[in-house]
């Protein structure tokens, strides 16, 4: 049976080693309740409440493992460092796929021999005022040198992903063209070039940064994004449309379904939008996150959607493609 965390305020979830020993608990103790799932050890010195750390998702962990770091440091680190490249990100709420759990910080120099600690990457550099910003109350580099840091260790639809959302949140196009421009010749360097040429801020989430690159890749032609189509029922927006050959493509991720409104809900939504849709000869087509990943299916069922489809003249039937 775990030992309660008593004395510890409710609502917090993040306490360093020296605030549980300031309220009662031994080593000992601390070591039982880890085992026992009630604490979580996140990094050396700090320690999470255990069924809050398990509910987070993975932007929501990272995040917060940088609370972490700096709450773990704010009485052993003289500062003097800003979080930076998928940590600022993170604190950014930027969309990242496939990064690690890693905290980044960048300062201007090393005045010692010791070390961040374990799953701290420190990166050496002067950043300038205007290259700073505070987010939660916690220095990291701003929006455009953010974009920066982690395109030039991101692979190209990594860096479409972040530059896409940067984008959609005001980012400065042309200054960061001036810093791809800056950088010619560095490592990464050709990624964030290639992101810069296919941004676009209408994409909406990682998966539709995904589907539009690879849409560009296969040379199929170009969609419209989130286009709007209006029926007796009102205006629905499609991810991706073909309005000629009245195709359309939805981008189907998790979070489509379960965040804000019961799933049932969203699925009974859904239908009567591809109902009112199919009676004006609109062929669907959703693809999940796997399906990116198999291009040959991918490409073919598109294809093959888009020739079926109506060229304007005359009504396309509906067709629903499997998902996989």
């Amino acid at each position: 049976m775990s030992q309660p965390l008593a004395g510890l305020p409710a609502r917090e979830n993040l306490w360093r080693t020296e605030q549980l020993l300031e309220r009662g608990l031994n080593s000992r103790a601390i070591a039982q309740l880890v085992r026992d799932e009630t604490l979580v050890r996140v990094r050396r010195g700090c320690y999470a409440r255990g069924n809050w750390w398990t509910s987070l998702n993975a932007a929501g962990r990272r995040r917060q493992l940088i609370y972490a770091h700096a709450h773990g440091t704010r009485t052993t680190s003289a500062g003097g460092f800003v979080y930076s490249h998928t940590s600022g990100a993170s604190l950014q709420r930027l969309h990242l796929w496939g990064v690690d759990d890693k905290v980044h910080l960048t300062q201007a120099g090393c005045p010692s021999g010791v070390s961040h600690g374990r799953g701290v990457v420190a990166h050496t550099r002067h950043v300038s005022s205007r290259e700073m910003t505070f987010v939660d109350g916690l220095p990291c580099t701003s929006l455009e040198r953010t974009v920066v840091d982690c395109c030039l260790m991101f692979s190209a639809r990594q860096s479409l992903i972040l530059v896409d959302h940067a984008a959609r949140l005001g980012a400065d196009l042309q200054l960061l063209r001036n810093y791809c421009t800056a950088l010619a010749g560095r490592n990464g360097v050709v990624a964030f070039r290639r992101a810069l040429e296919l941004v676009d801020a209408r994409s909406e989430s990682a998966g539709e940064s995904l589907t539009r690159e690879l849409i560009h890749r296969l040379k199929i032609p170009a969609p419209e994004l989130q286009y709007v189509v209006r029926t007796p029922l009102g205006e629905h927006r499609l991810d991706f449309a073909w309005p000629r050959r009245k195709v359309a493509l939805e981008f189907d991720g998790k979070t489509k379904y379960f965040d804000y409104r019961p799933t049932s809900e969203v699925v009974f939504q859904e239908r009567r939008r591809e109902k009112a849709l199919m009676e004006q000869g609109w062929t669907f087509i959703r693809v999940e996150w796997k399906d990116l990943f198999r291009e040959q299916e991918f490409k073919y069922r598109l294809l093959r959607a888009l020739e079926q489809g109506s060229d304007g003249t005359q009504p396309a039937p509906f067709r629903r493609f499997p998902a996989g």
